[in-house]
This record gives structure tokens, sequence and C-alpha cells, in this order.
């Protein structure tokens, strides 16, 4: 099992980053929220904050978790994702892993096609509204 984090990070207008990464590695052309694999003794939260700051000179300050899901791309590859919501605190964003990023609305987050593990983060951040928009 390997065990990854991403970061769920929402600006000053409520759009949310994601990033594609580039088609020459693993899953290239998809969409994901940024993040890595979680070291030995660390925990999701420390992981973002420490991939996002090596992998693309971004600060945040992170929230609680938003969904954990696990998904079996085969060949012995299960993938334990703990998704983390975060705030961007500064920093400017280098691509390194990615190619493009983009800030999107919960509106149009469903139009970009998504590694499959973030899939279940997508559903989550659109249920998340649904029931907001009922309470």
């Amino acid at each position: 099992m390997i065990n990854v984090a991403a970061a769920v990070i929402e600006n000053r207008e409520g759009r949310i980053l994601i990033a594609r990464r580039k088609p020459d590695i693993r899953l290239g052309g998809y969409w994901e929220f940024p993040g890595g694999r979680i070291e030995p003794g660390e925990g999701a939260s420390g992981c973002i904050a420490r991939e996002l700051r090596e992998e693309m000179d971004m600060h945040i300050e992170t929230g609680g978790i938003l969904c954990e899901t696990e998904y079996d791309y085969g060949q012995g590859r299960v993938v334990h994702l703990i998704a983390v919501k975060a705030i961007l605190l500064g920093g400017r964003i280098r691509l390194h892993d990615h190619d493009d990023i983009r800030w999107v609305s919960l509106h149009e987050i469903s139009d970009y096609l998504f590694a499959p593990a973030d899939e279940a983060v997508v559903n989550a951040l659109l249920e998340g509204s649904e029931k907001h928009r009922k309470d």
C-alpha cells in the first residue's frame, strides 16, 4: 500500500487549486490535488506542507481531513490517499511534476479528468457543497 496525502487548497475567492501531471510521468495528463508520498513517521499534514514547499515552492496552512480513500491501480499498486484542507499562505507556484495548474470553482471541477484516486476527493468536495447548500 502506498500512503499519499493531497492538499485541497482554497484561495480567498473560494477556488480550489488543481494541477495536471506532466505527460511523461505515471498518470500523465490527469489532474490531481497536489501532494505526495507520506514518509515514515510523517503525518498527512506534514507531508503536504513538505511536498508543496519542496515541489511547488508554496507555503500553506493545513486544516482538517476532507476524506480518505483507497484505489487499486492494479499490479499490486494500491494507493491510500488522505485529502487535507489547506489555505495558501505564500510563495510562488513553481511546477516540477506538473505542466499546468488551475484555480477552479466547484462548478467547474467536474469538467476536468482527475486521476482515479483523486475522484473521491472531487466527490467529497461536491457532496460537502451540496450539504452546505441544504443547511
